[in-house]
């Protein structure tokens, strides 16, 4: 198995590694970054075993979870991944999933949908899916804005984990909105 390093013109994106456990502590640790996602910081323990699940995404399906770094400097921005959780929810999430996260020092910038539309093109040139799929907070505005910029659609409202959400749909290769 290949793992994909994926660059545009300010950023580089590299598989999620083992050295990268200190900057997703420090993010997943963050209540401010937190609120939407799991709604409270996370302890090391959790941090540490959603590394290990995101290392094994690679392994297991051929994509996963991408550390964003700033090309320049190399300072750690966040993530942006390609999912195959088998969550619990209804509708199920058949599809791959993407997800992103940056720190709030970044948020912003640019720099989620510079990492996100680098990720949405290795997806729809590499995965055979007719459509990806993620899954917002209602209340994260600026995610939801995020989605609809690079294609995604909403297509139901439901419940994960109690907490509502909004799932979106985006066809491979569609046009992106300014």
């Amino acid at each position: 198995m290949t793992l994909t390093h994926l660059t545009t013109d300010r950023l580089t994106m590299t598989p999620v590694a083992v050295t990268d456990f200190d900057d997703l502590l420090a993010l997943w640790t963050d209540a401010d970054f937190t609120r939407h996602i799991t709604g409270r910081p996370m302890t090391s323990e959790e941090v540490w075993f959603r590394l290990v699940r995101d290392l094994g995404q690679w392994s297991l399906r051929g994509y996963g979870s991408w550390t964003v770094r700033l090309g320049e400097t190399g300072a750690y921005v966040g993530n942006v991944s390609v999912l195959d959780h088998r969550r619990l929810i209804d509708p199920p999430l058949t599809e791959p999933e993407l997800g992103w996260g940056l720190s709030p020092a970044f948020q912003g910038l640019g720099y989620a949908r510079e990492a996100l539309e680098a990720a949405l093109d290795w997806t729809d040139a590499h995965l055979p899916a007719a459509r990806t799929v993620c899954m917002i907070a209602p209340e994260n505005l600026a995610s939801s804005r995020l989605a609809r910029k690079v294609g995604y659609r909403p297509y139901a409202r439901t419940t994960y984990k109690d907490q509502p959400v909004e799932l979106f749909e985006r066809s491979q290769n569609p046009s992106r909105a300014p």
